[in-house]
């Protein structure tokens, strides 16, 4: 069982939040505890702009959210660590190759996909990312909660 699952990108702004805000949508209210981090975070800064008019747009409520470095003790409290790159989970395992077994890629169930970082381009890179995360989240939650 996962209860406290964790997803990562690079700057914690765009992908990661996504995939948190919907993993934490598509579990039950209770009983799990999803976050994100970055791998090279834009420490403290709110959820991109386009990423945020995309949640919106499709009827997400966009909290309050302050991007977070990736560190050892968020590996080592996650039981399951969702990457959206294969290198983010080469960079966790060098990081902290004690979180082998439990680091894998968000697209895992749709043929190890690489989930690409739409930072700095135009909506339409955000909408792309954004179907990717959610058909991502969608596989898992339902390997999750069983």
């Amino acid at each position: 069982m996962f209860n406290r699952i964790l997803t990562v990108c690079v700057g914690n702004i765009c992908r990661s939040p996504t995939a948190e805000i919907l993993l934490r949508e598509a579990l039950p209210p209770s009983g799990y505890t999803v976050s994100s981090a970055g791998i090279g975070a834009l420490v403290d800064h709110p959820v991109e702009r386009m990423a945020a008019a995309e949640l919106a747009a499709r009827g997400h409520i966009v909290p309050e959210h302050r991007a977070r470095q990736l560190d050892r003790e968020m590996l080592r409290q996650a039981e399951l660590v969702l990457a959206m790159e294969k290198g983010h989970v080469e960079h966790i395992l060098a990081m902290a190759p004690e979180a082998r077994g439990k680091v894998f890629l968000l697209g895992k169930w749709q043929g190890d996909r690489d989930i690409a970082d739409p930072y700095r381009k135009e909506q339409a890179a955000f909408a792309a990312a954004y179907a990717q995360i959610a058909e991502g989240v969608a596989a898992w939650a339902t390997r999750i909660h069983r």
